[in-house]
């Protein structure tokens, strides 16, 4: 079973639209959204339920984790 939230919240984005852009520092990715008008940066181990809100948070979803 993989650890963390990682996977789930690259799945969200995916589905509403949001698009991986490129790879960054370490294992970061930078992502854009059609509901943000930056691009934003996605950790690739986001190991809390509050982490994953706030990359949730950056493209303008409010889709939430409890």
């Amino acid at each position: 079973m993989a650890r963390g939230f990682a996977k789930q919240v690259k799945d969200i984005l995916r589905a509403h639209g949001c698009e991986f852009v490129r790879s960054g520092m370490g294992d970061h990715e930078v992502w854009r959204s059609p509901h943000a008008a930056r691009p934003f940066v996605v950790d690739g181990k986001i190991m809390s339920s509050h982490m994953a809100n706030v990359v949730l948070k950056q493209p303008g979803l409010k889709v939430k984790f409890d």
